[in-house]
């Protein structure tokens, strides 16, 4: 699912008129249509529900689903912000349709007549904000921002058409100050930008949910190389054959662990195991060998030549040539593995001699500070999962400088080592190869624990030996099956008591969950109940 820009979705709505047939009239009916469906089945309480217009088409799909709503036995009523006279094409016609179905109008055009707005809010179930959408630019004006201000006062659920009113569909921004507030998001055709990126609720990351409305896939074009993760999922969603056996989800073989740090190896394999490769082997420094094992009783084990530390040899690397013959698919490297003594030459030298697809994490990534010239990923599949420290210590550049320009680095990054990049963060994205970039829209600051990136290292690597002939898929799923786990398992708990593990054990949650509900409409944010 490509994310547009404001522009981008203009121009489909143009080629999907002008090239397939699909009248304005009708993207706006189905808009409309498709917001009444989700506040009857989201907010299925609401008896009574306000829906703000503005003049435009933004307006426009709020005449629609206010007409929808009532014919559906919903006391609607429409406050229009601004003079009737000013409504065109389109909007007027949906507008005049009011007259069919028994709806209320109000009509607001000056702050003088605002005395009877908090009845009118207050006494609502629901509020929907169809005031302005895609097409506007900040900031909000006039009579909009007395209602905006009065929104806020108020504890009436809000349900946003396309967009917040007053937040600019362009902005990469988590929060923008002077717009509405929402407490879900029904948008149109392909998300916008400020949907990926946004924090747009007051409390949690969505909903947001996208419906099609009319538009013909070939219509939908962007040169952004922009995509959404959670697409991604349906290479997961495929029942298994039933005569498959083990050999058929491959090997993974995970590299790591240290003296003192057994725990990122362990949680690393264990993920890939809950992740459903079929086989996966941990090699750690014999010190630590045992208490990796102790994770779970399917993993298997391979010792690897420590010091006198518990820090890997150089020997380990002849060791993991050996372990490499024995059928294993994807190696990962990286969780526990320490800087210190050899580890980084070590790591260094297996990744250079694996033609395997091969996962890198934490001091794996580390141990290519200052040397990014030997990543190359052209031979064969390499995955990089940095967060932005570890980011910045690859670019030799400041976390602020990776924070503000994160797109742009991931992909930069990715296209010149034939790599794919996941930046991790609010907002995860996952750089490919090719200069695609695809933004995660799961996960939540419960995850913000030791461990967290361990337990994707396992689910990326997994992933990728189930689907090692659909790469990109694999990795946007495993990072978005990541976040959903993490969403389920604070769900569940709170945020601050969630640890990496219990996401592990969310994983089967996760699996299960479909983005596209019973109504068609794909959840692009928010875990419904």
């Amino acid at each position: 699912m490509m994310i547009l820009t404001a522009e981008e979705m203009r121009a489909t709505d143009e080629r999907t008129a002008n090239a397939f047939g699909v009248s304005m009239e009708t993207l706006m009916e189905n808009a409309g249509a498709a917001v009444a469906t989700f506040v009857r089945a989201r907010f299925s309480s609401a008896k009574r529900v306000t829906v703000i217009c503005g003049t435009g088409n933004n307006g426009g799909d709020g005449f629609v689903a206010a007409r929808h709503l009532a014919q559906s036995g919903v006391d609607a009523a429409v406050l229009l912000l601004g003079d009737e006279a000013k409504l065109r094409g389109e909007a007027a016609e949906m507008y005049e349709r009011l007259d069919s179905v028994s709806v209320a109008v109000f009509r607001l055009m000056h702050e003088s007549e605002m005395s009877g707005l908090d009845a009118l809010l207050s006494g609502s179930d629901l509020i929907v904000d169809a005031v302005v959408g895609t097409g506007f630019k900040p900031p909000l004006r006039g009579i909009a921002v007395k209602v905006r201000d009065r929104l806020h006062e108020i504890k009436v659920p809000v349900v946003a058409v396309d967009l917040p009113s007053g937040w600019d569909a362009d902005s990469t921004a988590e929060t923008v100050e002077g717009a509405f507030r929402a407490d879900a998001v029904v948008t149109f055709t392909a998300p916008k930008l400020a949907h990926v990126f946004g924090h747009l609720t007051p409390d949690v990351f969505g909903p947001v949910v996208v419906t099609l409305i009319g538009s013909q896939e070939e219509a939908i074009a962007s040169d952004a190389k922009l995509v959404w993760s959670g697409a991604s999922k349906r290479i997961a969603e495929k029942p298994r054959e039933i005569n498959n056996n083990k050999g058929h989800f491959g090997h993974v073989l995970l590299i790591g662990g240290s003296l003192g740090k057994s725990g990122a190896p362990a949680m690393a394999s264990f993920a890939g195991l809950r992740t459903g490769a079929g086989l996966v082997t941990a090699a750690v420094p014999r010190s630590i060998l045992a208490g990796v094992a102790a994770i779970t009783p399917e993993l298997m084990t391979a010792s690897l030549s420590e010091d006198a530390n518990g820090v890997v040899t150089r020997d380990a690397v002849a060791q993991v040539a050996k372990l490499v013959e024995k059928k294993v698919t994807v190696l990962a490297i990286g969780p526990g593995l320490s800087t210190e003594g050899d580890a980084s030459e070590a790591a260094r030298q297996i990744v250079a001699e694996s033609k395997l697809p091969t996962v890198i994490d934490a001091d794996g990534l580390n141990a290519f500070a200052d040397k990014t010239e030997l990543l190359d990923g052209s031979e064969r599949p390499l995955v990089l999962t940095p967060h932005p420290g570890e980011m910045a210590r690859l670019l030799g550049c400041s976390v602020k400088d990776v924070q503000a320009d994160r797109v742009n680095i991931a992909r930069a990054f990715a296209t010149k080592h034939h790599l794919t990049l996941v930046l991790k963060g609010w907002r995860t994205l996952i750089a490919h190869p090719d200069g695609t970039v695809a933004v995660n829209t799961t996960g939540n600051p419960s995850m913000a624990k030791g461990g967290s990136g361990d337990i994707l290292t396992g689910i990326v690597a997994a992933m990728i030996a189930q689907y090692p002939d659909q790469l990109a898929d694999a990795v946007n799923a495993a990072v978005y099956l990541h976040g959903l786990a993490g969403d389920f398992a604070a769900q569940e708990r709170d945020e601050h008591t969630v640890l990496a593990t219990d996401t592990v054990a969310h994983l089967s949650d996760a699996f299960r969950y479909r983005t596209v509900d019973e109504n068609g409409m794909t959840w692009l944010t928010g875990v419904r109940a």
